[in-house]
């Protein structure tokens, strides 16, 4: 017979079982402490209460690289394979024009295609007049068929001379162009970074009338805005001149808010 007392607990299998578990929690919150403490090393027990925050505002004006035009081919007809047909033949040719004038396959895409039924809509019986149940409802008179297409040009020189040569096809709702930057992004980083030289003189502005001494960054928040690119619509006009497209230049703005600490 044992007569030690913690020798017995030990030999209960229950008791052992039970003993490792909290063994285990505690390890594990151990481990979760030690984690939380490693990654609040360096930092303030506190966050900064001494700050300032400065704004800036920057522009970056750019010539642009690409024109963007885009145009509708649309014909009506009795039947949708009729109309289709003639849709397809005339955006067909219009490709064919845009490829012949250097654009590369990559930079022509379809934007939508649609077949819309075409209706009549009878006359109301005036009040009083009798009304056949017939007369009621509208009838379909055709099928219109509408293709609308975008052309990247790169070689804005040929702007002109796309324009006039769709116009010539007679192709619908010509829209462009729009003039802008390939790299989407280029004209709003530089804005960016003119926001952010300009939002650091004015810290450094601030710091030097107040007397104290900038640390480090604790915050910062951007916004950007929209450049407005000129746009023209051109109706078809076989007889037009090849006109002048001037591409001038797109002005990107970007706002900056920067929050320091200061000692």
């Amino acid at each position: 017979m044992n007569n030690n007392p913690l020798q017995e607990a030990f030999d209960n299998t229950g008791v052992r079982i039970a003993l490792i578990g909290v063994l285990s929690i505690l390890s594990l919150f151990l481990l979760v402490n030690t984690i939380s403490s490693a990654e609040n090393l360096g930092r303030p027990a506190h966050p900064a209460t001494d700050t300032i925050t400065v704004s800036g505002t920057g522009q970056a004006t750019l010539p642009p690289d690409i024109a963007r035009i885009s145009f509708t081919v649309e014909n009506t007809a009795a039947s949708v394979s009729a109309a289709q047909a003639a849709t397809t033949k005339q955006a067909n040719a219009a490709i064919r024009f845009v490829k012949g004038q250097g654009i590369l396959d990559a930079d022509i895409k379809t934007l939508s295609y649609a077949v819309t039924p075409q209706y009549s809509y009878p006359n109301p019986c005036p009040p009083g007049v009798f009304c056949p149940r017939g007369n009621s409802s509208p009838t379909v008179t055709g099928y219109q068929v509408s293709e609308t297409l975008q052309v990247k040009v790169h070689d804005l020189s040929q702007t002109g001379a796309l324009l006039d040569g769709l116009g010539k096809l007679e192709v619908q709702n010509i829209s462009g162009p729009a003039f802008g930057l390939n790299d989407a992004t280029s004209g709003y980083d530089a804005a960016r970074a003119d926001a952010i030289e300009k939002a650091k003189g004015q810290a450094a502005l601030l710091a030097s009338e107040l007397g104290v001494s900038l640390g480090k960054i604790v915050n910062f928040s951007e916004s950007s805005g929209s450049p407005y690119p000129m746009m023209m619509r051109a109706a078809g006009a076989a007889q037009a001149a090849t006109p002048e497209i001037p591409a001038g230049q797109n002005t990107y703005t970007a706002s900056v808010s920067i929050t320091y600490e200061i000692h």
